[in-house]
């Protein structure tokens, strides 16, 4: 997974999208030279999606973006990571993550605790199961400093989420010349900068109310004021990137300019889990 390169799609949509779509869909963005598809993990079988698109392609990469280390044993997702890359090859990349406290203790109250703690136990865990998986073969969601730093020495590198090139930049520092950082980047194909900041409220407002976020984007010089009323014009700006193909190709660019390896986009329309049009219209801008 170290060389793992070019733009990839990060979709909730092929992960919750209807089975048959999302499979023909993972298909044609292999096609379009995509090369890793990214699916979230907020409850379900995540392995059995991963399993679907795996078996739709042949060659490109399958990530979660991310494994939710609370949802899923370590032994457990050993397992699945062995046989499936028995079945489909070495391209079943783990992203891993701690989620938010507000997800996990609504279910559970007190379970969220000492996240970083979590994840160092969760890697032991992959390590020591009867089916290890390499830390070549997993990233984790790293956002500050902690979780970034045991991404340098306990996987592959980072996946940041909601994060700007500035990020990216910092996050290459981190993780050293040799690991992986492979960042999100929302986009919308539109010029039309009410209907793109409105599309990036849409997107942002419950992550605005996750600590993990907010205390992120302060770190990159915004604040209070930013944050109010579904996130100020030059958040919106900031974290999804709009216009046309060429303005989100300069985004992109960016971000490996930054020293990001790989970037995958999540792209935001009005309505549609798997905005295929979109895909398709942005594949000659960004891949190759």
């Amino acid at each position: 997974m170290r060389d793992l390169a070019g733009t990839g799609i990060w979709s909730a949509g092929l992960r919750y999208g209807d089975p048959a779509e999302a499979a023909e869909a993972a298909a044609e963005l292999e096609d379009l030279g995509y090369s890793a598809l990214w699916v979230p993990d907020v409850g379900g079988d995540v392995f059995a999606v991963v399993e679907r698109l795996m078996t739709a392609t042949q060659t490109t990469t399958i990530a979660t973006g991310i494994l939710n280390l609370w949802m899923h044993s370590a032994e457990e997702t050993a397992d699945a990571h062995a046989r499936l890359t028995a079945a489909h090859g070495d391209r079943f990349l783990l992203g891993i993550g701690v989620s938010h406290a507000a997800l996990i203790d609504a279910h559970e109250a007190g379970r969220y605790n000492r996240p970083l703690s979590a994840m160092a136990s969760y890697l032991d865990g992959l390590d020591s199961a009867p089916n290890p998986v390499a830390a070549s073969a997993r990233v984790l969601a790293a956002l500050g400093p902690k979780m970034l730093d045991l991404a340098r020495t306990r996987s592959a590198g980072a996946h940041p989420y909601n994060v700007t090139p500035d990020h990216t930049a910092w996050a290459r520092k981190a993780i050293g010349p040799a690991g992986l950082v492979l960042p999100e980047q929302a986009v919308a194909l539109t010029a039309d900068p009410d209907l793109a900041r409105s599309l990036g409220r849409s997107h942002l407002t419950h992550y605005l109310l996750l600590p993990n976020y907010t205390n992120n984007l302060r770190r990159l010089g915004f604040d209070d004021a930013d944050f109010a009323e579904g996130g100020s014009d030059r958040l919106i700006d900031a974290l999804v990137g709009w216009g046309d193909e060429a303005a989100i190709e300069r985004r992109i660019r960016q971000h490996r300019d930054a020293g990001a390896n790989h970037v995958c986009i999540q792209v935001l329309t009005p309505d549609g889990l798997l905005p295929r049009r979109e895909w398709r219209e942005l594949a000659p801008a960004l891949v190759g």
